[in-house]
């Protein structure tokens, strides 16, 4: 009991240090017992009491030089710039994205997408474009290479990292040539003056992308790093593809392709749709990633809807008018099928057959030239609807709701992107539009004449003008008739990039690396502090033994005094 009161003495006596919170076990082990004994200014105590004072004061300095190691670390890092380089090996084309960022002292990493912050080059044509020639692939990242050279300090070079994530292109070629591109491509890389490993460039897959997506997404909402289930999630539209990502429960998912954000209209060929939203349904492990991120986890559904992309199911679309896979599916649409209810009435089809897989019109009595364009927006969605519910009748799942792929029921806000974006600001609604918005925009522009649609838009390529009686109408489908998402679910917005952030996969993937690296470093330094400091602490004539019966340190003498 008395040393009980003794250790309450000493806490209750005002602090001078910092460190005294730490040290009072220590201090109470090698003073007196008694109360008066500690403040006893009796000669016959001197020499405990000097050995008191020695060892308060050696304590103190190696505090106050651990202090001012931290101090220094953390003025040399905040401020700092770093920087990181990205380069996205698209379908149609090699972009490369330069990162500067800055380390706020162990607190994290400072992103900044803004101009001072992030700086693009694209050059065309896409890797995939050497299959025939894997080892020229290489030369078309020198540009890109001599683009970052100029973004980053020379004196940074060596430090930074430069990675290299090839996508839908190269994903469709055959694993052999996949890798003679990559080998051709590290060479230059190898010796373009940053940091590479081999490692760095790959094919990354549609499940990858929707989760850089996800990420670089609620991190410009700022809700990476918190609840699970106050994240967006992300529903993408792209040239060639559908990509779908969601968070479960405490969990999510995504996925992305290329963003040529230059180009108004997204003539990518890729042929993905991507969704990302929160579900509270139990999710199949081949369409489950999970995030870490700080002290959280998310657990993502993710995955990639090939050739459910804007463009490639607009071709689809026309081709399956021809072959006439239309006219069994529905009795409804067999009268009207001669004629094309997905584009404004007044525009020839003639010279567009050329454009259609040579499989498609063999045997077939009816050409796209003999189509007459008739301008419905009702009969285009009900033809677009029954394009994604097809193969339905496979599905292994509990539900299906776009082909035979399993999805988590849609809940939480949510981002519609890329051409879903691109085609809701061409009817110049807000990024908050209702779903009803863009129905009412689509079906004006679909019965308008062809004549006073290029009047109106003199300026657009009649091409892109073309597709966007299908675009509104595909868009409904899939999010309302597919999805089931209502046409006045205010949860959904239209957009490309919050704030200043771009909606860019490539940012997101940085975004992970860049944390993991400063966590590892600032883990690993940390480590050293402390194993010092206790280095220190930890005199000679102690020793430290933890009791288990009482739950608490107990520090002795090793010698007698």
């Amino acid at each position: 009991m008395r040393r009980l009161n003794t250790r309450k003495g000493v806490n209750s006596k005002p602090a001078d240090d910092d460190d005294d919170s730490n040290m009072d076990p220590v201090k109470l082990q090698i003073r007196p017992i008694t109360r008066s004994n500690l403040f006893s200014r009796s000669p016959k105590h001197n020499p405990r009491s000097s050995l008191l004072i020695f060892a308060s004061v050696a304590i103190a300095l190696a505090l106050t030089v651990c202090y001012f190691l931290v101090s220094a670390r953390d003025s040399i890092n905040f401020g700092t710039k770093r920087y990181g380089i990205v380069i996205d090996g698209g379908s149609t084309g090699s972009r490369i994205h330069v990162f500067g960022y800055g380390d706020d002292g162990g607190n994290g990493a400072v992103f900044d997408f803004g101009k001072d912050g992030l700086a693009s080059m694209r050059v065309n044509p896409g890797l995939s474009a050497y299959a025939e020639d894997p080892e020229s692939a290489g030369g078309s990242l020198r540009e890109l290479v001599e683009f970052g050279k100029g973004r980053v300090p020379k004196e940074h070079w060596a430090e930074t990292e430069i990675r290299l994530m090839a996508t839908a292109g190269l994903r469709l070629l055959d694993l052999g040539v996949q890798n003679r591109i990559l080998n051709s491509c590290r060479k230059v890389l190898r010796g373009s003056g940053f940091k590479f490993r081999d490692e760095w460039a790959s094919v990354i897959t549609g499940s990858d992308e929707g989760l850089y997506a996800w990420v670089v997404a609620n991190h410009a909402l700022g809700t990476l790093g918190g609840d699970p289930m106050q994240t967006t999630g992300i529903i993408e539209l792209g040239g060639a593809s559908a990509q779908y990502i969601l968070e479960k429960n405490a969990s999510s998912t995504m996925l992305l392709e290329e963003n040529p954000a230059d180009n108004e209209w997204v003539n990518d060929n890729k042929g993905i749709s991507q969704v990302t939203f929160v579900s509270s349904e139990p999710v199949p492990p081949e369409f489950s990633r999970a995030v870490k991120f700080g002290n959280v986890t998310y657990n993502l559904y993710s995955h990639s809807f090939l050739h459910f992309g804007q463009n490639v199911a607009y071709d689809s679309l026309k081709e399956g008018i021809v072959s006439g896979d239309f006219d069994s599916a529905a009795e409804s649409l067999q009268e009207r099928m001669s004629s094309d209810p997905c584009t404004p009435k007044g525009y020839s089809h003639k010279m567009q057959s050329s454009k259609l897989s040579p499989s498609s019109l063999v045997g077939k009595n009816r050409h796209l030239s003999a189509l007459q364009s008739r301008g419905n927006f009702s009969e285009c969605r009900s033809a677009a609807k029954i394009m994604l519910q097809k193969g339905k009748e496979k599905c292994a799942y509990q539900h299906c709701d776009i082909g035979s792929t399993f999805i988590p029921k849609l809940r939480g806000k949510i981002l519609a992107t890329e051409n879903f974006f691109y085609t809701s600001k061409f009817f110049g609604l807000a990024p908050k539009a209702f779903l009803s918005d863009l129905m009412m925009a689509g079906q004006q522009f679909c019965g308008e004449d062809w004549s006073k649609i290029k009047k109106r838009w003199p300026t657009l390529d009649e091409e892109a003008l073309l597709h966007y009686c299908f675009s509104s109408a595909y868009a409904v489908a899939l999010l309302h008739d597919s999805l089931g998402l209502a046409l006045d679910d205010e949860r959904i917005g239209f957009a490309n990039q919050v704030g200043s952030i771009p909606l860019d996969w490539a940012l997101g993937a940085f975004i992970l690396q860049s944390t993991s690296d400063l966590d590892v470093g600032h883990s690993d330094w940390l480590t050293t502090i402390i194993v010092w400091s206790v280095s220190k602490w930890r005199k000679p004539q102690l020793k430290t033994i933890y009791d288990l019966e009482k739950g608490r340190y107990i520090v002795t003498r090793v010698s007698k005094c």
